[in-house]
């Protein structure tokens, strides 16, 4: 193996690890104001979708297990922006679902991907490639 294929510049998953940092530093001053983690912000996202869920769900959509996602619930719990109930159906699934307050918090929050956008500052075209490829690696990954 030549020494080059160890040198950063040639790893792919360094500037990965780069922008993915470089963004959550975007989102800390505009979640910070709503009182939200990242994590919780994009938990609420996905209740914002649909709501009255399993964890399971939550946590299949986010790619967190179970032992993660537990004390981000705890939290938001906490914050009067969920509530978490077991399942009528299904005794050991809990179902999570927004509260009045937590689906106002939707319209609070809806400035934040526009500004995330803006502050990137791709083109839309270069958006959607880097989605795309993001996403098909992502379905290959699995």
């Amino acid at each position: 193996m030549p020494d080059d294929a160890l040198r950063l510049d040639r790893q792919p998953c360094f500037p990965l690890y780069v922008a993915a940092r470089m963004i959550m530093r975007l989102y800390v001053p505009l979640l910070e104001p709503l009182g939200l983690t990242y994590t919780q912000y994009i938990t609420l996202l996905v209740l914002w979708e649909k709501d009255d869920i399993p964890v399971k769900a939550i946590g299949d959509k986010l790619y967190l297990d179970t032992g993660t996602l537990s004390p981000v619930l705890k939290i938001l719990e906490k914050q009067s922006l969920i509530r978490r109930r077991r399942n009528p159906d299904d005794e050991r699934s809990v179902l999570v679902h927004l509260t009045a307050q937590g689906r106002l918090l939707k319209h609070q929050a809806a400035h934040i991907p526009q500004a995330v956008e803006a502050a990137i500052r791709l083109t839309d075209e270069e958006s959607k490639t880097v989605r795309r490829l993001l996403d098909r690696f992502q379905a290959d990954a699995l």
